[in-house]
C-alpha cells in the first residue's frame, strides 16, 4: 500500500521557510541519510522538498469558477514544506518510518493512504488501464514530432 507523507511546518521552522531560508547542512546531511535508508529498504517511490508558498498559487473552485490566488497564502494554518510517497506492507510499517524521521521540533508528519485503482472495482481498472494507453500513444506521438 501506498502513503502520501506530508511535512507540515509550524513555529521558527515554518517563518524561517516561508521567509526562503534553506535548512542547515547538517539537516539536510540527515534527511539525506534517512531517504537513503528509506530507498535501501525499497518503500521510497518519491519525496521532495517544497518551495516557500510565495512561488505558488492556489486554486480554489466556487460557483463554478476557478479563483487563482498567487501566494504567499498569509491566511496559511497548516504550511507543507515537503512530501514523500512510500510504499510500505501496512499503516504500522509507515508509522514506524515516520517517528524514525529526523524533523524539527514543532514539525508533524500527516500520513495518509493514497487509493489505487483496485479500490474502486474491476471496472474502474480496466478503464484506467485503458486511459493509460491513450496517453502513452499520445506521448509517443508528440515526441516523434519534429521540433522547429
Amino acid at each position: 500500500m501506498r502513503f502520501m507523507v506530508m511535512v507540515r511546518l509550524s513555529g521558527t521552522s515554518a517563518a524561517d521557510y516561508e521567509a526562503g531560508a534553506l535548512p542547515a547542512a547538517d539537516d539536510i546531511a540527515e534527511m539525506m541519510k534517512f531517504n537513503e535508508e528509506m530507498a535501501n529498504a525499497g518503500i521510497m517511490v518519491a519525496g521532495d522538498g517544497l518551495q516557500p508558498t510565495s512561488k505558488g498559487a492556489r486554486v480554489e473552485f466556487r460557483d463554478g469558477k476557478a479563483l487563482v490566488t498567487d501566494g504567499p497564502f498569509a491566511e496559511t494554518k497548516e504550511l507543507y514544506g515537503g512530501y514523500w510517497v512510500w510504499e510500505v506492507d501496512s499503516k504500522q510499517d509507515a508509522i514506524e518510518w515516520a517517528s524514525r524521521c529526523p524533523m524539527s521540533e514543532g514539525a508533524v508528519l500527516e500520513l495518509r493512504q493514497i487509493f489505487e485503482m483496485e479500490d474502486f472495482g474491476p471496472e474502474i481498472v480496466v478503464q484506467e488501464a485503458e486511459r493509460v494507453e491513450v496517453i502513452e500513444k499520445a506521448v509517443k506521438a508528440h515526441q516523434k514530432q519534429p521540433t522547429a
